[in-house]
């Protein structure tokens, strides 16, 4: 593709695979007046952030598996109407409960924009190419952590949480648009399957008797879950604990954020003499050092500045985590690659769901310290002992699918 060709998709596809930071991040700020607006406890308000994690984790699933038997384009529209829709209703909820409710089908509209927007890299690039892009996405859909608790914190100068989901239904119109205008289809007629549920369940079989495929999900998704329980988690630690303010909160999430985008980029360059697969395993230790420094800082009481070193060091991990385990394990299925995307993000956003509730138990900072400190750590044991090396040669004219109209 020419370079303004990439840019576009790039762009686009970047900004489908940030609804989860801008759905999760952008009202983390507001969680503290959530709870006493609605009159409830911190794991009552981090229920809705659980209910968005399985509805963009499940809805991923039969999006993915539909992706791969009609198209991109026509789950993704529906995904996008869905998730503008629900944005909206959210505005209005009454109850913490009907908002949990209107998030989990908000989730499903999201993961069409998730899921596919990783199937559509597959079409169109494989090997380290494959990888590199998805590095060249951090630097788009990685501004969605920058940007989305900076927004919140200075949303909550002037409005309610309210205003946060008004912000979210501009985001979704704008992608809406972008989507139908801008991306065209890259799943030619011919490399499409059956809309039948036998075919799609062998096909989900398939993969997850796949023993290295399994273990790359998995070990990104442990990972993930760690990062979860700290979205769930810092808002109440560092503010209510801290004692930041939410406009402080969202500096020190933006700043963690910004590890994220730096080290997707510098992954980028280690491809260049490092194949995905070395950056990764070394990648997973980095980050169980520093989950296992969090919970060091929690236990010893070590204070703010003990806490945020390591913090920073498990949450950047994810810039080099995030392109090279979704190319390794997408890597041997160019034919399914929506339903291997869907199982990808299931995995990640479902062990995030069941983090979130859980750090919120006690009142304190040591469930986050836990979560972050453990999670990594069992990351590093499965890459070690489920996942294999796979292809990582570079794209032929043979495999590759070049966009249609």
């Amino acid at each position: 593709m020419s370079r303004g060709r990439t840019l576009r998709f790039a762009l686009i596809l970047g900004g489908l695979s940030a609804f989860g930071p801008l759905s999760i991040d952008m009202y983390l700020p507001a969680f503290p007046s959530m709870a006493h607006e609605f009159q409830t406890g911190q794991s009552q308000v981090q229920l809705t952030l659980t209910a968005f994690m399985i509805g963009i984790s499940t809805g991923q699933v039969i999006a993915g598996s539909l992706s791969d038997a009609l198209g991109r384009r026509r789950p993704l529209l529906v995904g996008l109407v869905l998730y503008t829709v629900c944005s909206v209703a959210c505005a209005f909820a009454p109850t913490i409960y009907a908002l949990a409710g209107l998030r989990l089908l908000q989730g499903f509209g999201a993961a069409a924009g998730v899921v596919i927007a990783r199937a559509a890299v597959r079409d169109l690039y494989s090997g380290i190419e494959l990888a590199r892009f998805f590095s060249l996405l951090m630097l788009v859909n990685g501004l969605g952590p920058v940007l989305a608790p900076l927004i919140g914190g200075q949303l909550m100068r002037f409005t309610t949480w309210v205003g946060v989901f008004v912000v979210l239904t501009g985001c979704g119109l704008v992608l809406l648009l972008a989507s139908a205008f801008g991306l065209p289809e890259t799943l030619p007629d011919r490399l499409r399957g059956p809309v039948r549920l036998g075919y799609t369940v062998r096909v989900f079989g398939r993969l997850l008797v796949d023993k290295s495929f399994v273990g790359y999900a998995l070990s990104a998704g442990l990972l993930f879950g760690a990062m979860f329980g700290y979205i769930a988690g810092s808002s109440f630690v560092l503010q209510g604990l801290f004692g930041l303010s939410p406009q402080a909160y969202s500096l020190v999430f933006g700043v963690n954020s910004v590890g994220i985008v730096a080290m997707g980029q510098a992954n980028r360059l280690l491809l260049r003499r490092f194949d995905p697969r070395a950056i990764l395993g070394a990648t997973l230790v980095v980050a169980a050092v520093g989950g296992l420094g969090v919970f060091v800082a929690v236990v010893a009481h070590l204070g703010l500045f003990g806490l945020l070193v390591p913090l920073f060091v498990t949450v950047a991990s994810i810039g080099l985590v995030f392109p090279n385990s979704t190319a390794l394990a997408l890597a041997e299925h160019p034919d399914t690659a929506g339903s291997a995307s869907a199982l990808l993000g299931l995995l990640q956003f479902l062990i995030g769901g069941l983090v979130a509730p859980l750090v919120g138990i006690g009142g304190s900072a040591l469930p986050m310290g836990l979560a972050i400190g453990a999670l990594p750590l069992a990351a590093v044991l499965v890459f070690r002992f489920l996942t294999r090396p796979v292809e990582t040669a570079p794209q032929t004219s043979e495999d590759s699918s070049a966009p249609v109209n």
